[in-house]
Protein backbone atom coordinates (compact mmCIF):
# COMPACT_ATOMS: atom_id res chain seq x y z
CA UNK A 1 0.00 0.00 0.00
CA UNK A 2 1.29 3.25 -0.83
CA UNK A 3 0.62 6.99 0.14
CA UNK A 4 1.75 10.19 -0.35
CA UNK A 5 1.78 13.94 1.28
CA UNK A 6 1.92 17.02 -0.42
CA UNK A 7 3.17 20.12 1.61
CA UNK A 8 4.25 23.57 0.69
CA UNK A 9 5.30 26.53 3.41
CA UNK A 10 3.23 29.14 1.24
CA UNK A 11 0.25 27.00 2.30
CA UNK A 12 -1.02 26.97 6.33
CA UNK A 13 -3.78 26.53 8.27
CA UNK A 14 -2.54 28.66 10.87
CA UNK A 15 -0.49 29.04 13.78
CA UNK A 16 -1.54 26.09 17.12
CA UNK A 17 -2.72 27.52 20.11
CA UNK A 18 -0.93 25.89 23.04
CA UNK A 19 -4.30 25.71 24.83
CA UNK A 20 -5.42 23.03 22.37
CA UNK A 21 -3.19 20.54 24.14
CA UNK A 22 -5.22 21.57 27.19
CA UNK A 23 -6.95 18.82 29.74
CA UNK A 24 -9.65 18.79 32.53
CA UNK A 25 -9.93 18.14 36.39
CA UNK A 26 -13.38 17.48 37.60
CA UNK A 27 -14.68 16.55 40.87
CA UNK A 28 -15.23 13.02 39.97
CA UNK A 29 -14.03 9.94 40.89
CA UNK A 30 -10.46 9.75 41.94
CA UNK A 31 -9.37 12.62 39.53
CA UNK A 32 -8.93 15.19 42.36
CA UNK A 33 -8.72 12.78 45.59
CA UNK A 34 -5.96 9.89 45.58
CA UNK A 35 -5.52 11.39 41.92
CA UNK A 36 -3.80 15.18 42.22
CA UNK A 37 -4.80 15.24 45.89
CA UNK A 38 -3.22 12.56 48.67
CA UNK A 39 -1.63 13.72 51.44
CA UNK A 40 -1.00 10.70 52.69
CA UNK A 41 0.56 9.48 49.63
CA UNK A 42 5.17 9.06 50.10
CA UNK A 43 5.39 11.66 47.02
CA UNK A 44 2.85 14.10 48.37
CA UNK A 45 4.42 17.72 48.89
CA UNK A 46 3.57 20.01 51.94
CA UNK A 47 0.22 21.00 50.63
CA UNK A 48 -0.86 17.37 49.44
CA UNK A 49 -0.31 17.17 45.89
CA UNK A 50 0.81 13.87 44.46
CA UNK A 51 4.44 14.78 42.92
CA UNK A 52 4.85 11.87 41.25
CA UNK A 53 1.47 13.11 38.97
CA UNK A 54 2.79 16.23 38.95
CA UNK A 55 5.81 14.79 37.27
CA UNK A 56 3.85 13.08 34.62
CA UNK A 57 1.13 16.14 34.15
CA UNK A 58 4.27 17.77 33.04
CA UNK A 59 6.02 15.42 30.53
CA UNK A 60 2.48 16.25 28.91
CA UNK A 61 3.11 19.41 28.74
CA UNK A 62 -0.31 20.66 29.11
CA UNK A 63 -0.60 24.47 29.69
CA UNK A 64 -4.19 24.86 30.74
CA UNK A 65 -6.73 22.60 32.60
CA UNK A 66 -10.71 22.93 32.83
CA UNK A 67 -11.99 23.05 36.63
CA UNK A 68 -13.96 22.00 38.55
CA UNK A 69 -16.49 20.52 35.99
CA UNK A 70 -17.85 18.95 34.28
CA UNK A 71 -21.51 18.20 35.27
CA UNK A 72 -20.03 19.02 38.76
CA UNK A 73 -20.09 22.38 38.43
CA UNK A 74 -23.88 22.78 37.66
CA UNK A 75 -24.34 22.12 41.70
CA UNK A 76 -21.05 23.56 43.18
CA UNK A 77 -21.15 26.35 45.60
CA UNK A 78 -17.90 27.66 44.79
CA UNK A 79 -17.14 28.95 48.57
CA UNK A 80 -17.28 25.89 49.50
CA UNK A 81 -13.92 25.21 48.07
CA UNK A 82 -12.36 28.67 49.87
CA UNK A 83 -11.30 29.09 53.55
CA UNK A 84 -9.64 26.79 56.26
CA UNK A 85 -10.64 22.91 55.36
CA UNK A 86 -12.08 22.21 59.44
CA UNK A 87 -14.69 25.11 58.13
CA UNK A 88 -15.51 23.42 55.06
CA UNK A 89 -18.86 21.64 54.53
CA UNK A 90 -19.09 18.12 53.38
CA UNK A 91 -22.13 17.83 50.96
CA UNK A 92 -24.25 15.49 48.44
CA UNK A 93 -22.96 16.00 45.43
CA UNK A 94 -26.22 15.09 43.03
CA UNK A 95 -24.21 14.47 39.57
CA UNK A 96 -22.08 11.49 40.80
CA UNK A 97 -24.01 9.90 43.52
CA UNK A 98 -20.93 11.04 46.23
CA UNK A 99 -20.02 12.83 48.87
CA UNK A 100 -17.91 16.18 48.13
CA UNK A 101 -15.49 16.65 51.43
CA UNK A 102 -14.50 20.29 50.44
CA UNK A 103 -11.05 19.40 51.21
CA UNK A 104 -10.06 20.69 47.41
CA UNK A 105 -11.61 23.88 46.21
CA UNK A 106 -10.11 27.07 43.95
CA UNK A 107 -7.81 28.09 46.54
CA UNK A 108 -5.97 24.62 46.28
CA UNK A 109 -6.42 23.86 42.55
CA UNK A 110 -4.69 26.89 41.16
CA UNK A 111 -1.96 26.38 43.90
CA UNK A 112 -1.89 23.06 42.27
CA UNK A 113 -1.85 24.36 38.61
CA UNK A 114 1.30 26.55 38.79
CA UNK A 115 3.20 23.81 40.83
CA UNK A 116 2.14 21.69 37.55
CA UNK A 117 3.15 24.44 35.24
CA UNK A 118 -0.59 24.79 33.96
CA UNK A 119 -2.98 27.68 34.21
CA UNK A 120 -6.94 27.53 35.29
CA UNK A 121 -9.77 27.79 32.72
CA UNK A 122 -12.65 28.26 35.31
CA UNK A 123 -16.08 27.21 34.79
CA UNK A 124 -18.81 28.39 36.41
CA UNK A 125 -22.28 27.42 37.69
CA UNK A 126 -25.07 28.30 35.54
CA UNK A 127 -27.39 25.51 36.68
CA UNK A 128 -28.43 26.29 39.87
CA UNK A 129 -26.77 29.34 40.56
CA UNK A 130 -26.47 32.40 37.78
CA UNK A 131 -24.76 35.46 37.22
CA UNK A 132 -24.63 37.05 40.39
CA UNK A 133 -22.38 34.00 41.79
CA UNK A 134 -20.25 33.92 38.61
CA UNK A 135 -19.13 37.60 38.81
CA UNK A 136 -18.50 37.11 42.46
CA UNK A 137 -15.78 34.40 42.24
CA UNK A 138 -14.50 36.29 39.30
CA UNK A 139 -13.28 38.67 41.85
CA UNK A 140 -12.74 36.54 44.05
CA UNK A 141 -10.13 35.15 41.58
CA UNK A 142 -8.72 38.37 40.11
CA UNK A 143 -9.49 41.79 41.91
CA UNK A 144 -6.73 43.04 43.70
CA UNK A 145 -8.44 43.74 46.90
CA UNK A 146 -10.29 46.39 48.94
CA UNK A 147 -13.30 44.17 47.97
CA UNK A 148 -15.68 41.62 50.29
CA UNK A 149 -14.57 39.23 47.86
CA UNK A 150 -10.95 39.95 47.03
CA UNK A 151 -10.15 40.55 50.84
CA UNK A 152 -12.01 37.41 51.44
CA UNK A 153 -9.47 35.93 49.26
CA UNK A 154 -6.51 37.84 51.12
CA UNK A 155 -8.00 36.62 54.26
CA UNK A 156 -7.64 33.08 53.31
CA UNK A 157 -3.83 33.64 52.65
CA UNK A 158 -3.60 34.46 49.02
CA UNK A 159 -2.59 38.38 48.97
CA UNK A 160 -2.07 37.84 44.93
CA UNK A 161 -5.06 37.89 42.52
CA UNK A 162 -4.79 34.29 40.89
CA UNK A 163 -5.32 35.85 37.55
CA UNK A 164 -7.39 33.19 36.19
CA UNK A 165 -8.07 34.14 32.48
CA UNK A 166 -10.07 31.63 30.90
CA UNK A 167 -14.19 31.07 31.91
CA UNK A 168 -16.67 28.87 30.72
CA UNK A 169 -20.38 29.82 31.08
CA UNK A 170 -21.44 26.41 32.50
CA UNK A 171 -21.58 22.67 31.21
CA UNK A 172 -23.78 20.99 28.88
CA UNK A 173 -26.77 23.00 29.53
CA UNK A 174 -28.66 20.83 26.69
CA UNK A 175 -28.37 18.11 28.50
CA UNK A 176 -31.22 16.36 30.30
CA UNK A 177 -28.99 14.70 32.87
CA UNK A 178 -27.36 18.67 34.09
CA UNK A 179 -29.17 20.02 36.90
CA UNK A 180 -30.57 23.36 35.80
CA UNK A 181 -30.40 21.96 32.46
CA UNK A 182 -32.14 24.68 30.44
CA UNK A 183 -33.43 25.70 26.39
CA UNK A 184 -31.68 27.15 24.45
CA UNK A 185 -33.49 30.59 24.88
CA UNK A 186 -33.14 30.16 28.74
CA UNK A 187 -29.37 29.44 28.62
CA UNK A 188 -28.53 32.11 25.74
CA UNK A 189 -29.93 34.39 28.10
CA UNK A 190 -28.47 33.62 31.42
CA UNK A 191 -25.07 33.35 30.02
CA UNK A 192 -24.92 36.46 28.34
CA UNK A 193 -25.53 38.35 31.68
CA UNK A 194 -23.20 36.37 33.06
CA UNK A 195 -20.64 37.08 30.76
CA UNK A 196 -21.38 40.98 30.77
CA UNK A 197 -21.42 40.73 34.54
CA UNK A 198 -17.99 38.79 34.65
CA UNK A 199 -16.37 41.14 31.92
CA UNK A 200 -17.58 44.07 33.43
CA UNK A 201 -15.75 43.10 36.90
CA UNK A 202 -12.46 41.75 35.05
CA UNK A 203 -12.35 43.08 31.02
CA UNK A 204 -9.08 41.21 30.18
CA UNK A 205 -10.99 37.76 30.57
CA UNK A 206 -11.55 35.23 27.89
CA UNK A 207 -15.11 33.53 27.79
CA UNK A 208 -16.62 30.07 26.63
CA UNK A 209 -19.94 29.30 25.90
CA UNK A 210 -21.21 25.89 26.14
CA UNK A 211 -22.16 24.56 23.06
CA UNK A 212 -24.37 21.24 22.03
CA UNK A 213 -22.87 18.35 24.55
CA UNK A 214 -22.20 15.85 21.43
CA UNK A 215 -22.05 16.03 17.88
CA UNK A 216 -25.22 14.18 17.42
CA UNK A 217 -26.89 17.00 19.27
CA UNK A 218 -25.42 20.34 17.21
CA UNK A 219 -27.23 22.11 14.81
CA UNK A 220 -30.40 24.71 16.38
CA UNK A 221 -29.11 24.53 20.09
CA UNK A 222 -25.70 26.85 18.97
CA UNK A 223 -27.83 29.23 16.75
CA UNK A 224 -30.12 30.16 19.16
CA UNK A 225 -27.42 30.47 22.11
CA UNK A 226 -25.13 32.42 19.39
CA UNK A 227 -28.17 34.92 18.88
CA UNK A 228 -27.87 36.13 22.88
CA UNK A 229 -24.36 35.86 23.73
CA UNK A 230 -22.13 36.21 20.01
CA UNK A 231 -21.32 40.05 21.51
CA UNK A 232 -20.02 38.69 24.95
CA UNK A 233 -18.25 35.75 24.26
CA UNK A 234 -14.77 34.70 22.57
CA UNK A 235 -15.36 30.65 21.97
CA UNK A 236 -18.59 28.45 21.61
CA UNK A 237 -18.06 24.74 23.13
CA UNK A 238 -17.68 21.44 22.03
CA UNK A 239 -17.83 18.55 23.95
CA UNK A 240 -17.32 14.30 22.11
CA UNK A 241 -16.59 11.30 22.74
CA UNK A 242 -15.56 7.89 21.13
CA UNK A 243 -15.80 4.69 21.73
CA UNK A 244 -15.78 0.96 20.24
CA UNK A 245 -18.55 -1.02 22.04
CA UNK A 246 -19.53 -2.57 19.12
CA UNK A 247 -15.78 -3.96 18.83
CA UNK A 248 -15.93 -2.51 14.86
CA UNK A 249 -12.53 -1.81 15.02
CA UNK A 250 -12.43 -0.18 11.42
CA UNK A 251 -15.21 2.14 12.33
CA UNK A 252 -13.67 3.07 15.20
CA UNK A 253 -10.71 4.15 13.66
CA UNK A 254 -12.93 6.29 11.79
CA UNK A 255 -13.78 8.67 14.20
CA UNK A 256 -12.05 11.20 13.53
CA UNK A 257 -14.41 12.19 10.34
CA UNK A 258 -17.28 12.71 12.85
CA UNK A 259 -15.09 14.89 14.98
CA UNK A 260 -14.06 16.93 11.89
CA UNK A 261 -17.63 17.16 10.29
CA UNK A 262 -18.47 18.31 13.92
CA UNK A 263 -16.22 21.27 14.06
CA UNK A 264 -16.76 22.29 10.56
CA UNK A 265 -20.81 22.09 11.27
CA UNK A 266 -19.93 24.58 14.50
CA UNK A 267 -17.98 26.79 13.02
CA UNK A 268 -20.78 27.32 10.04
CA UNK A 269 -23.33 27.60 12.04
CA UNK A 270 -21.08 30.55 14.31
CA UNK A 271 -20.38 31.98 10.65
CA UNK A 272 -24.15 32.41 9.43
CA UNK A 273 -24.73 34.24 13.47
CA UNK A 274 -21.72 36.57 12.62
CA UNK A 275 -23.21 37.03 8.95
CA UNK A 276 -27.32 37.72 10.75
CA UNK A 277 -25.10 40.15 13.32
CA UNK A 278 -23.38 41.71 11.01
CA UNK A 279 -20.37 41.42 12.89
CA UNK A 280 -16.70 41.89 12.44
CA UNK A 281 -15.45 39.25 15.16
CA UNK A 282 -15.01 35.58 14.19
CA UNK A 283 -15.92 33.11 17.19
CA UNK A 284 -13.24 30.72 17.29
CA UNK A 285 -13.88 27.24 19.18
CA UNK A 286 -12.97 24.89 22.55
CA UNK A 287 -13.07 21.67 22.18
CA UNK A 288 -13.31 21.66 25.95
CA UNK A 289 -14.22 17.59 26.14
CA UNK A 290 -12.61 15.17 23.91
CA UNK A 291 -11.52 11.47 24.52
CA UNK A 292 -12.39 8.11 23.57
CA UNK A 293 -13.57 5.95 26.01
CA UNK A 294 -16.34 5.78 28.83
CA UNK A 295 -15.71 1.70 28.22
CA UNK A 296 -16.25 1.22 32.20
CA UNK A 297 -19.82 1.90 31.92
CA UNK A 298 -19.55 3.07 35.53
CA UNK A 299 -18.32 0.52 37.81
CA UNK A 300 -20.88 -0.31 40.66
CA UNK A 301 -19.48 2.26 44.00
CA UNK A 302 -21.38 2.59 47.27
CA UNK A 303 -23.54 6.10 46.72
CA UNK A 304 -22.57 8.71 48.94
CA UNK A 305 -19.14 7.63 49.45
CA UNK A 306 -16.01 9.54 49.35
CA UNK A 307 -13.96 9.54 45.81
CA UNK A 308 -15.06 6.16 44.67
CA UNK A 309 -13.50 4.45 41.23
CA UNK A 310 -15.69 6.15 38.69
CA UNK A 311 -14.84 5.73 35.35
CA UNK A 312 -11.43 4.00 35.07
CA UNK A 313 -11.24 3.14 31.43
CA UNK A 314 -8.07 1.59 31.05
CA UNK A 315 -6.91 2.31 27.74
CA UNK A 316 -5.94 0.22 24.70
CA UNK A 317 -3.42 0.08 21.45
CA UNK A 318 -6.53 1.20 19.40
CA UNK A 319 -7.25 3.37 21.84
CA UNK A 320 -3.74 5.48 21.05
CA UNK A 321 -4.30 4.95 17.65
CA UNK A 322 -8.12 6.91 17.64
CA UNK A 323 -6.20 9.14 19.98
CA UNK A 324 -3.82 10.53 17.86
CA UNK A 325 -6.25 10.44 14.65
CA UNK A 326 -8.42 13.23 17.00
CA UNK A 327 -5.20 15.17 17.92
CA UNK A 328 -4.28 15.57 14.12
CA UNK A 329 -7.89 16.57 13.72
CA UNK A 330 -7.67 19.38 16.12
CA UNK A 331 -4.59 20.65 14.61
CA UNK A 332 -5.82 21.08 11.37
CA UNK A 333 -8.21 22.76 12.73
CA UNK A 334 -6.07 25.46 14.48
CA UNK A 335 -7.45 28.45 12.22
CA UNK A 336 -11.27 28.22 14.43
CA UNK A 337 -10.40 25.67 17.66
CA UNK A 338 -8.22 27.93 19.80
CA UNK A 339 -8.24 25.43 22.69
CA UNK A 340 -9.11 22.25 23.96
CA UNK A 341 -9.48 19.32 27.01
CA UNK A 342 -8.74 15.91 26.51
CA UNK A 343 -11.24 14.74 29.40
CA UNK A 344 -9.97 13.66 31.96
CA UNK A 345 -6.36 13.83 32.87
CA UNK A 346 -6.01 11.37 35.55
CA UNK A 347 -8.04 7.86 36.76
CA UNK A 348 -10.91 8.90 35.20
CA UNK A 349 -10.99 8.17 31.66
CA UNK A 350 -7.35 9.94 31.40
CA UNK A 351 -4.02 9.20 30.69
CA UNK A 352 -2.53 8.52 33.30
CA UNK A 353 -3.20 6.31 36.10
CA UNK A 354 -2.68 6.08 39.84
CA UNK A 355 -3.05 4.16 43.11
CA UNK A 356 -4.66 5.13 46.24
CA UNK A 357 -0.95 5.08 48.98
CA UNK A 358 -2.93 1.65 50.44
CA UNK A 359 -2.99 0.06 47.28
CA UNK A 360 0.44 0.90 46.77
CA UNK A 361 1.01 4.16 45.73
CA UNK A 362 1.88 3.80 42.30
CA UNK A 363 1.50 6.34 38.95
CA UNK A 364 1.67 5.06 35.32
CA UNK A 365 1.31 6.56 31.66
CA UNK A 366 -1.82 4.83 29.75
CA UNK A 367 -1.53 3.94 26.19
CA UNK A 368 -3.28 7.21 25.27
CA UNK A 369 -0.44 9.32 26.89
CA UNK A 370 1.94 8.67 24.67
CA UNK A 371 0.44 10.32 21.19
CA UNK A 372 -0.96 13.71 23.62
CA UNK A 373 2.77 13.95 24.91
CA UNK A 374 4.35 13.57 21.07
CA UNK A 375 2.04 16.59 19.82
CA UNK A 376 1.85 18.80 23.00
CA UNK A 377 5.98 18.55 22.46
CA UNK A 378 6.01 18.54 18.72
CA UNK A 379 2.70 20.25 17.60
CA UNK A 380 3.27 23.76 18.58
CA UNK A 381 3.97 26.03 15.50
CA UNK A 382 2.48 26.59 11.73
CA UNK A 383 -0.07 23.79 10.71
CA UNK A 384 0.63 22.99 6.78
CA UNK A 385 -2.55 22.41 4.33
CA UNK A 386 -1.29 19.29 3.27
CA UNK A 387 -2.47 17.20 0.60
CA UNK A 388 -2.92 13.39 1.38
CA UNK A 389 -3.45 10.67 -1.15
CA UNK A 390 -4.09 7.41 0.17
CA UNK A 391 -6.12 4.28 -0.57
CA UNK A 392 -9.67 4.32 1.63
CA UNK A 393 -12.21 1.48 3.10
CA UNK A 394 -15.65 1.87 3.53
CA UNK A 395 -16.65 1.44 7.40
CA UNK A 396 -19.91 0.76 8.76
CA UNK A 397 -19.91 4.28 10.16
CA UNK A 398 -18.18 6.36 7.57
CA UNK A 399 -17.44 5.64 3.51
CA UNK A 400 -14.04 6.56 2.06
CA UNK A 401 -12.04 6.39 4.99
CA UNK A 402 -8.78 7.56 4.33
CA UNK A 403 -6.01 4.68 5.87
CA UNK A 404 -3.61 7.47 6.27
CA UNK A 405 -4.22 9.98 8.82
CA UNK A 406 -1.62 12.69 8.83
CA UNK A 407 -0.70 16.27 10.21
CA UNK A 408 2.70 18.01 9.37
CA UNK A 409 3.43 21.00 11.62
CA UNK A 410 6.09 23.58 10.31
CA UNK A 411 8.61 25.02 12.38
CA UNK A 412 10.29 27.99 10.68
CA UNK A 413 12.38 29.51 13.21
CA UNK A 414 14.46 26.14 13.57
CA UNK A 415 14.03 24.79 10.04
CA UNK A 416 12.39 21.83 11.40
CA UNK A 417 8.76 19.82 10.02
CA UNK A 418 7.68 17.39 12.53
CA UNK A 419 5.21 15.06 10.87
CA UNK A 420 2.37 13.05 12.78
CA UNK A 421 0.60 9.94 10.84
CA UNK A 422 -1.38 6.88 11.73
CA UNK A 423 -2.09 4.10 9.35
CA UNK A 424 -5.27 2.40 9.59
CA UNK A 425 -4.92 -0.69 7.68
CA UNK A 426 -5.14 -3.59 10.16
CA UNK A 427 -3.46 -5.92 7.75
CA UNK A 428 -0.12 -3.65 5.70
CA UNK A 429 2.06 -1.79 5.84
CA UNK A 430 2.02 1.46 4.19
CA UNK A 431 4.94 2.80 2.16
CA UNK A 432 4.87 6.47 2.72
CA UNK A 433 6.32 9.59 0.78
CA UNK A 434 6.32 13.24 0.93
CA UNK A 435 8.64 15.72 -1.67
CA UNK A 436 10.63 18.41 0.80
CA UNK A 437 11.80 20.24 -2.42
CA UNK A 438 9.72 23.20 -1.61
CA UNK A 439 11.39 23.13 1.64
CA UNK A 440 15.11 23.49 0.44
CA UNK A 441 17.64 23.49 2.67
CA UNK A 442 20.40 25.75 1.94
CA UNK A 443 23.01 23.99 3.60
CA UNK A 444 22.66 20.46 1.75
CA UNK A 445 19.98 18.25 1.94
CA UNK A 446 17.19 17.57 4.92
CA UNK A 447 17.74 14.92 7.48
CA UNK A 448 15.58 12.98 9.96
CA UNK A 449 16.37 13.79 13.60
CA UNK A 450 14.14 10.61 14.51
CA UNK A 451 11.16 8.41 13.28
CA UNK A 452 9.58 7.32 16.75
CA UNK A 453 6.60 4.61 16.17
CA UNK A 454 4.32 3.12 18.16
CA UNK A 455 2.51 -0.19 17.75
CA UNK A 456 1.67 -3.31 18.84
CA UNK A 457 0.46 -6.97 17.58
CA UNK A 458 -2.62 -6.76 20.02
CA UNK A 459 -4.77 -3.78 19.46
CA UNK A 460 -6.07 -4.29 22.90
CA UNK A 461 -2.65 -4.35 24.88
CA UNK A 462 -2.64 -2.49 27.59
CA UNK A 463 -0.67 -1.01 30.61
CA UNK A 464 -0.95 -1.57 34.15
CA UNK A 465 0.95 -0.79 37.54
CA UNK A 466 3.06 -4.11 37.15
CA UNK A 467 3.36 -3.67 33.42
CA UNK A 468 3.66 0.32 32.99
CA UNK A 469 5.96 -0.45 29.87
CA UNK A 470 3.65 -2.59 27.97
CA UNK A 471 3.06 -0.41 25.15
CA UNK A 472 5.66 2.54 24.45
CA UNK A 473 7.12 4.47 21.74
CA UNK A 474 10.19 3.83 20.33
CA UNK A 475 12.65 5.81 18.26
CA UNK A 476 12.78 2.20 15.36
CA UNK A 477 11.12 3.72 12.48
CA UNK A 478 12.78 3.75 8.98
CA UNK A 479 12.21 6.71 7.68
CA UNK A 480 14.81 9.19 5.39
CA UNK A 481 15.30 11.33 3.06
CA UNK A 482 16.45 10.75 -0.22
CA UNK A 483 16.75 12.54 -3.29
CA UNK A 484 14.48 15.20 -1.65
CA UNK A 485 11.67 12.86 -0.60
CA UNK A 486 10.75 11.87 2.64
CA UNK A 487 10.32 8.40 2.53
CA UNK A 488 9.01 6.40 5.22
CA UNK A 489 7.23 2.41 6.37
CA UNK A 490 4.28 3.46 8.45
CA UNK A 491 3.54 -0.34 10.09
CA UNK A 492 -0.09 -1.56 10.13
CA UNK A 493 -1.91 0.03 12.89
CA UNK A 494 0.47 2.20 14.18
CA UNK A 495 1.10 5.45 15.51
CA UNK A 496 4.36 7.30 13.89
CA UNK A 497 6.11 10.84 14.43
CA UNK A 498 8.64 12.03 11.76
CA UNK A 499 10.99 14.95 12.83
CA UNK A 500 12.57 16.08 9.76
CA UNK A 501 15.71 19.01 10.11
CA UNK A 502 15.65 20.73 6.91
CA UNK A 503 18.93 22.90 7.32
Amino acid sequence: MHSSLILHPAYAVGEVDPRLFGSFIEHLGRAVYHGIYEPGHPTADGDGFRRDVIDLVKKLGVPIVRYPGGNFVSGYRWEDGTGPKAQRPRRPELAWGVTETNEVGVDEFQAWAKKADTSVMMAVNLGTRGPEEARNLVEYCNFKGGTHYSDLRRANGFEEPFGIKVWCLGNEMDGSWQMGAKTATEYGRIACEAAKLMRWTDPSIELVVCGSSGSGMCGDWEAEVLKHTYDYVDYISLHSYYGNAANDTPSFLASSLDMDRFIKTVCAIADYVKHVKRSKKTMYLSFDEWNVGLHSHGAPFEKWSVAPHQLEDVYTMEDALVVGTLLMTLMKHCDRVKMACLAQLVNVIAPIMTENAEDGGRAWAQTIFYPFMHCSAWGRGTVLDGRAVSPTYDAKNAKDVPYLETCAVYHEDRAEIDLFAVNRSLEEDMDFTCDLEAFAAPDGEAAVIEHITMTNADLKAVNTAEKPDNVIPHANGDARVEGGTLRATLGRRSWNVIRVRLA
